[in-house]
């Protein structure tokens, strides 16, 4: 043992920059076990007898006082020469990722967040530059100058113009960043005006990304690449294709992201027009044609190397799925489960010799090989030379920030340098290991695009992830499924098992991946198939499928019990630790998850907290980042101790705050952002704050963003379980979107129970009381209170049959707008025209299988919806944070349509009545934090849609454009403050225009219609930002991606009921330089409008004859395309193919009347003014974003009902 005066290792000493040899830093051995070893060498150390640690010199004044120098200078060389950080290097550029889209969701505000808050602690001046204003980086405070503008590269050169920025990070913000830091280098930009590319030269990027040089970098080092051919035109498509001789073939277009464009193609016809697909989806027209490699398996290596080419590997990770399925869709667990340590050590040698040779100089890459399963051969998918979607999974899976290390290193620190913020002694040289198991489980969203198929392939179409945490494969799988919130409790034994009517249909299923296939393995044992019959037909890992057995033979053991009375302490917690919901285990039985919990006490089987430390319990873990689990009596013995790892009691009073679970359609990083910004302000009043949640992407699951994260499943079973380890002052439950909310009653139910006492559990639910929330929900309740405020709202009813909704319908008259009450991002909502297509829509899966009626209201016309978010305090103060102007009429989602603050349209006495009623139902909900409300207004005529006394999904865009934090002075009301004691006591209208844009992604879904209705599809948003609307709006579509032409060519075509209102549309676009194309109908309108028909071509439909307007769109004749649904049932099917062939041919298009109106406007604009740029902090230099704290801390203190 070190002697007192003997120094510990502090990672702050000076270091040599001095290579690590690489087989010194292996310290994760992937085996077949559910416990990882740590390398021998670090178990040298002496370890502490209990007498020893009474003593004095073993007294822990700050960790460790253990001698590691000899270890640390065997590994890493002597300290003798200071490190050197960049000094030339003063400010740095990064670039965000935009907006939320398949392939590249939050995890990149996660990676840049971390990125700017490291740099930031560096010392050096911070520009960010993103588009999407939901995110924590866009918050003005994250860097020193943030812009919120479109990420083009035109864009981008005008802020290095006006910030002259030193570096560009360009790791930081996916593909995008990736792509357009090469776009700025390789036109000269970045040389122009002196800024240095750091983290990843232009050349180590361009090895990574394109196709050709990559395969060239790989045959230079001996690893082995598929076999495949480069293509860039359909000549070099054929060519390729007959070279490799034989189908499928994989198709991998070239610096895109989630492998857009990509896919598997069985046959000649499919794989030329999937070549085409892909060349068009690359931005320099490439594509890796490879020879198909499905039914092997998938692996992939986090790696990092700093500027001293000292590399460790941060994680490793296992497909579930084989070949063929992308990562993102893919179940995924970490560390590897099924390679011997020889392949893994072979991976591993791989990975390192890759990321030297394709240059990556400082900072993370993500690297995927896959390896035959019939004779271990390995092959090379690809590497990212940037931090990747995987990234964020990692360093949650081991709690190293990757991309908070990768931006230190990029400005030269070292690995060896930088301190392991959860040990405080181990550097980052150490890697990882883990004493634990992650599964990811991605969720899809397919049910919202009618006629887009379900099956997985080389392209992501996943919309968000869970991850669960577990001492064994079983125990995470299982929580992980639940963590979902797709209605399953755990691998089946929920009531949710579909049956599947014959073998050779069962057998189909299984040959074709799905997101529903792994539920299909358990019909597949029902039915008497071996796991050998299964992988034969699924190539699932048979070590995956023998665990998956062992859950369905439990399950089976469970249902044998008969009684829960008859399960003994031994059994539960066998049945516990491999992974079973309360809620299972009382299908099994016949019985309700709460006598299952109960019983459960009684027997003393609970579980217990573990920390994830990244060192296998080798070191103390000084950041309380817990997991979990039931350390089975049987599996480790009576000698062990089974305690939590809770950590003790700070004497602050205590917050939990429940986060939103995986991103999805409707309940995105929107809502992500409120529970960080809560956890910011409450930690900053002076609480403690304890985050619940599910969702690896998210900056909320950031090991220090809250004071203690539990990562668990947002369930009643595993919420009551935390509660009853932290014993908190007060929960919060209206920031994380519909899930919190749906467990709301449930959970105050339980607060004021007997059980709740006698677990020591005494708080209750702050803010808005959940009988409110559920009164804004149930829809008798909520038209009484409307009734007594005398707000009006639409005609409508309640059915729960066809019969009861066709009297509805005929009584307040169609057209009707349906939906399933307590549903989420409008699922299953439909405008309905006629008793026909009411009947349609009774029938459906979302109605049948929905547990609520049907809510119909009378669908209210050419309404311009509006969106208003309010905060409300308990001393009877009500401030309206924003009012929005949706662009498209009522009818459309909130949340797909674009969006103004302030507005540019209403009536004035309409926004007065907007603004008294929005007080109005606040006061009466008794709201206290946020609420938001949705309008529709005819004329001077104001009509309630809804109300969610909760955070919305407009919090971010609106805090951003009004500068103040509405999230955070939320969280602060509900702690006891008032709006005045924190600066917010009036509304806020700035002087500047701020547009709200949805981005959509039906390029990832073919065959789905890309007309907007009542169901949201969006899966993020954009922001514009300028002076006025016009330029704000042109922002924000060019943000989204849709290129806004200046000239050329409009084709037109727009059903019956808004044909007289685009005349006025066609004579601005006519009078800015425009031609118009247009169909029969349309020129006839346009024409008797009129408009010269020298200014306007009549086109054919598709059934009308050659050339018509297909032709026109694939020969790149029409540079925006503006259409409207047809009602005519004899139109559906070619006006949809129009709609498809736009899409598929890049065509900018817009679906509605008011979204082409604003559009003109754009382009006037544009065909006059030039783009400017400015800062965040510029627009709120009248408005700072700051919250006023009270300044003692009683002042905020929890006041106690």
């Amino acid at each position: 043992m070190a002697s007192k005066d003997v120094p510990a290792f502090s990672a702050s000493q000076p270091l040599v920059k001095q290579r690590v040899p690489a087989f010194r830093t292996t310290f994760l051995s992937s085996t077949r076990r559910s416990a990882p070893r740590a390398i021998k060498s670090f178990r040298k150390m002496p370890r502490m007898t209990a007498d020893e640690a009474q003593e004095p010199q073993y007294e822990r004044q700050r960790p460790p006082e253990i001698d590691m120098i000899p270890i640390w200078e065997e590994i890493f060389g002597k300290a003798t020469a200071p490190l050197q950080k960049r000094t030339d290097i003063k400010k740095i550029l990064l670039i965000g990722a935009g907006a939320i889209v398949i392939g590249q969701g939050a995890e990149f505000d996660y990676s840049g967040t971390q990125a700017c808050k490291a740099l930031k602690a560096e010392g050096y001046t911070v520009v960010l530059v993103n588009s999407n204003p939901a995110t924590i980086m866009t918050d003005p405070e994250t860097a020193d100058r943030v812009y919120i503008e479109p990420l083009t590269p035109q864009i981008l050169e005008k802020i290095i113009e006006q910030e002259r920025p030193d570096a560009l990070l360009p790791t930081m913000g996916g593909q995008t960043g990736l792509n357009l830091a090469t776009t700025l280098a390789t036109t000269g930009v970045l040389e122009r005006y002196g800024v240095e590319l750091i983290g990843a030269k232009l050349d180590a990027i361009e090895k990574g990304e394109d196709r050709l040089l990559f395969r060239q970098a790989m045959e230079r080092i001996g690893v082995k690449c598929c076999r495949s051919g480069i293509v860039e035109n359909m000549e070099m498509a054929e060519k390729v294709a007959e070279e490799i001789g034989s189908f499928p073939l994989i198709i991998r277009p070239a610096f895109t992201l989630g492998g857009t464009g990509g896919g598997i193609a069985y046959n000649k016809p499919d794989y030329l027009q999937m070549a085409e697909i892909g060349m068009d989806a690359s931005p320099v027209h490439q594509i890796l044609v490879e020879q198909s490699l499905l039914g092997w398996k998938e692996y992939e290596l986090e790696v990092m190397r700093d500027g001293a080419d000292n590399v460790v590997i941060v994680c490793s990770i296992e497909n579930v799925d084989p070949m063929g399925v992308h990562t993102g869709d893919s179940i995924t667990v970490a560390p590897t489960q099924t390679l011997t340590d020889k392949e893994y050590q072979s991976l591993r040698d791989m990975a390192l010799d890759i990321i030297r040779e394709i240059g990556v100089d400082t900072g993370g890459a993500n690297i995927q090989f896959s390896v035959n399963p019939e004779n271990g051969d390995v092959i090379v998918i690809e590497m990212n030379p940037r931090v990747s979607r995987s990234s964020a999974l990692a360093s949650k899976a081991t709690g190293f920030p990757i991309a908070k290390l990768a931006a230190k290193l990029s400005v030269g620190q070292t690995l060896p340098e930088i301190p392991n913020d959860i040990t405080r002694e181990t550097p980052a040289a150490f890697e990882p290991s883990l004493d634990y198991i992650v599964t990811k489980v991605p969720r899809f969203a397919f049910e919202k695009f009618s006629g887009a198929a379900n099956t997985l392939s080389t392209q992501m179409r996943a919309v968000g992830e869970a991850m669960a945490i577990g001492r064994t494969f079983i125990e995470s799988f299982q929580k992980a499924l639940r963590s979902l919130e797709t209605g399953r409790s755990g691998w089946g034994l929920d009531g949710k098992d579909k049956s599947v009517e014959s073998k050779t249909r069962l057998e189909a299923i299984l040959r074709q991946p799905t997101p529903e296939r792994i539920f299909f393995v358990r019909n597949a044992f029902e039915s008497g198939m071996s796991v050998e019959d299964v992988f034969e037909l699924s190539k699932y890992d048979p070590w995956f499928l023998w665990k998956l057995r062992e859950i369905f033979d439990m399950g089976a053991e469970i249902k044998e019990q008969k009684s829960l009375e008859n399960i003994n302490v031994q059994s539960m917690y066998r049945y516990k630790s491999a992974g079973f919901s309360d809620k299972q285990i009382a299908y099994c039985l016949n019985t309700d998850e709460e006598r299952v919990r109960k019983r459960r006490k009684v027997l003393g089987v609970t579980p217990v907290y573990k920390t994830v430390d990244t060192c296998s319990a080798e070191f103390e873990a000084y950041t309380p980042y817990l997991y979990s689990s039931y350390e089975s009596l049987v599996a480790w013995g009576d000698e062990v101790v089974l305690d939590s790892e809770t950590p003790p009691p700070t004497g602050k009073e205590k917050i939990v705050i429940l986060g939103q679970g995986p991103n999805r359609i409707g309940q995105g990083i929107e809502f992500d952002y409120c529970c960080v910004h809560a956890c910011f302000a409450l930690r900053d009043a002076g609480f403690e704050t304890v985050m619940i949640n599910s969702n690896p992407e998210t900056v909320s699951t950031d090991y220090d963003t809250a004071d203690r994260l539990y990562f668990e499943p947002l369930t009643l079973e595993d919420v009551i379980a935390v509660i009853e380890a932290e014993k908190p002052d007060g929960i919060l439950v209206q920031f994380g979107g519909q899930t919190p909310l749906k467990l709301a009653v449930s959970l105050e139910r339980y607060l004021g129970s007997d059980e709740a006492k006698e677990a020591g559990v005494n708080c209750r639910i702050l803010g808005t009381p959940p009988d409110s929330i559920d009164a804004a929900e149930d829809r008798d309740r909520f038209m009484a209170i409307l009734q007594e405020l005398g707000i009006r709202q639409p005609a409508n009813g309640i059915a729960r049959s066809y019969e009861e909704a066709a009297e509805i319908a005929t009584k307040i008259e169609y057209p009707v707008v349906v939906r399933p009450s307590y549903v989420l991002g409008g699922r299953g909502m439909e405008i309905v025209f006629n008793e026909d297509e009411l009947q349609k829509y009774m029938s459906a899966d979302v109605v049948v299988e929905s547990e609520h009626p049907v809510l119909i209201d009378h669908f209210l016309d050419n309404a311009i919806e509006v969106d208003v978010d309010a905060v409300a305090d308990t001393h009877g103060n009500v401030v309206i944070g924003g009012i929005m102007e949706h662009i498209e009429a009522a009818g459309i989602h909130s949340g797909d349509s674009a969006c103004s603050l302030p507005t540019i349209s209403i009536p004035y006495n309409a926004m007065v009545t907007i603004r008294s009623w929005t007080v109005a139902l606040a006061k009466r909900l008794g709201v206290v934090g946020l609420m938001n409300i949705q309008w529709a207004v005819q004329g001077d005529t104001v009509y309630i849609l809804e109300a969610n006394p909760r955070a919305s999904r407009t919090v971010p865009f609106v805090s951003k454009a009004i500068g103040r934090p509405l999230a955070k002075i939320a969280s602060l009301v509900m702690m006891g403050s008032s709006l005045p004691e924190l600066g917010l006591d009036k509304e806020i209208i700035p002087r500047y225009t701020s547009v709200k844009e949805a981005v959509l992604p039906f390029k990832k879904f073919p065959g789905a219609d890309i007309l907007l209705s009542p169901e949201m599809r969006s899966t993020g948003e954009v922001m514009g930002i300028d002076d006025s609307f016009p330029m704000a709006y042109a922002k924000a579509e060019l943000a989204s991606g849709l290129i806004v032409p200046t000239s050329g060519h409009v084709f037109i075509s727009l059903g019956d009921q808004d044909k007289e209102s685009a005349i006025p549309i066609a004579y601005d676009l006519v009078a800015m330089g425009f031609k118009i194309y247009a169909t029969r109908g349309t020129y006839v309108s346009l024409i008797a409008g009129g408009l010269n028909p020298s200014d306007v071509e009549m086109v054919l439909k598709v059934h009308e004859g050659r050339p018509h307007v297909l032709d026109k769109i694939k020969n790149d004749e029409v540079d925006l395309f503006i259409c409207s649904p047809s009602r005519k049932a004899e139109d559906a099917e070619s006006t949809r193919a129009v709609r498809s062939a736009a899409l598929s041919s890049n065509v900018p298009y817009v679906t509605t009347i008011a979204a082409a109106r604003a559009l003109a406007q754009a382009i006037r604009v544009l065909q006059t003014q030039e783009m400017t740029v400015k800062a965040m902090q510029e627009y709120h230099k009248t408005a700072p974003p700051t919250v006023s704290l009270p300044g003692q801390r009683e002042e905020v203190a929890l006041r106690k009902q």
